[in-house]
């Protein structure tokens, strides 16, 4: 089923690196179109037309055994081969040229039963409901609408955002009893951290388009890292356009 609101996801995969996306994200992701990237992160004395030179036989086997897995589920694909000094940088700009709203940091995930999907503020609310409702659909997975009030926030705003985002899903066809609201006082990473522990995947959206560099580099890299769960990072809907490297 191709998804109708347009949305797409980039997954980037370390093909040469042993990483695998698990069955259970290839199922839950069958409804939105995915832009597979395979890359290699190099290190820095070597070039990347070297390697590519080298691998790229290797690494473009691996991404067509991709491909062929996503398209057994039912989901709409293609493919990036990328051999790069910086992943992260690769990551932003083959979003930018894809046309994805999202990428996808991959953690082993033996079950997807629940989502753990943390809202900010009211910034893209209805852009992350979207695409969450999406992956929700002709699923069972149960989801948790998750906000930490900080100093400069207040529970109560923090309520109303989650409510919000509660009714668009509802809206879109997911049942109330499937969709868990909580608010909670702390340090937003921690905070989120600790939740994702009892969640199979966490959806985290970007608070403004002007700070996405940030969140791929600082924030999210560091749930990433520090979570057994795979995190899915929605994008602005308005994206600034500037300088984000070159494919190598």
């Amino acid at each position: 089923m191709t998804d109708p609101d347009g949305h797409r996801v980039l997954v980037p995969v370390d093909v040469l690196g042993g990483e695998v996306v698990p069955s259970t994200i290839v199922d839950a992701f069958a409804s939105v179109p995915v832009v597979v990237l395979g890359y290699h992160e190099l290190p820095d004395q070597t070039a990347p037309d070297q390697a590519r030179s080298r691998f790229a036989e290797q690494a473009e086997a691996e991404l067509e055994e991709l491909r062929t897995v996503f398209e057994a589920a039912g989901c709409e694909v293609t493919t990036r081969l990328a051999f790069t000094h910086d992943r992260f940088e690769t990551f932003e700009r083959a979003a930018d040229e894809s046309g994805c709203d999202a990428v996808l940091l991959l953690n082993p995930a033996p079950m997807l039963e629940r989502i753990l999907v943390a809202i900010r503020g009211n910034v893209n609310i209805g852009h992350i409901a979207g695409l969450v409702a999406t992956l929700l659909t002709d699923t069972e997975i149960d989801v948790t609408l998750f906000h930490v009030v900080s100093d400069d926030g207040t529970r109560e705003q923090g309520e109303e955002h989650l409510e919000a985002a509660a009714s668009m899903l509802v809206e879109r066809g997911i049942d109330h009893d499937r969709i868990d609201t909580t608010v909670v006082d702390g340090s937003p990473t921690d905070a989120i951290l600790e939740a994702a522990a009892d969640h199979d995947l966490l959806v985290i959206g970007e608070s403004r388009p002007s700070i996405r560099r940030l969140i791929f580099r600082d924030r999210a890299e560091r749930i990433a890292k520090r979570t057994i769960d795979p995190v899915l990072i929605v994008r602005g809907e308005y994206l600034e356009t500037g300088e984000t490297g070159s494919e190598e």
